[in-house]
């Protein structure tokens, strides 16, 4: 029997977010390159996004809105609160983007990640997250 006095126990840590990011972009451009690299643990896309939003660095400013493939993530909400912020999730159906997902933050920028499945091996999603910040691939 426990006490009125009792507080429940805390919640357990979420996990570590499996995240890699480029060297911040370069001038002169012409090509959109990807951001980072991001391994989500599940297919729950607002559990997910959670997370990711919650540990993006502080200079990319608060992320207003996500872009997701609808195949990849179909069952996504239209808007989540994080953090105390709304933020708006849409599909962005284009057939060349099936493994990304577009991060925009209102007046800063806009973030591109590769997304590696979830239920991909640890040795190979390494491998697709290095490649994806490495630069030239």
């Amino acid at each position: 029997m426990t006490s009125a006095s009792s507080s429940p126990p805390p919640p357990p840590a979420p996990p570590e977010v499996r995240l890699r990011l480029a060297e911040p972009t370069r001038y002169g451009r012409t090509a959109r390159r990807i951001d980072g690299a991001w391994w989500p643990r599940s297919d729950d896309l607002a559990e997910e996004l959670t997370g990711l939003l919650g540990v993006l660095p502080p200079a990319w400013g608060r992320i207003a809105s996500v872009l997701v493939h609808g195949e990849t993530w179909p069952d996504c909400p239209e808007q989540m609160i994080v953090a105390g912020q709304p933020v708006h999730v849409g599909h962005d159906d284009s057939p060349t983007a099936p493994h990304t997902v577009c991060l925009i933050a209102p007046g800063r920028g806009r973030y591109d990640l590769l997304v590696v499945p979830p239920a991909t091996a640890e040795a190979e999603a390494d491998r697709l997250m290095e490649r994806a910040v490495a630069g030239d691939g």
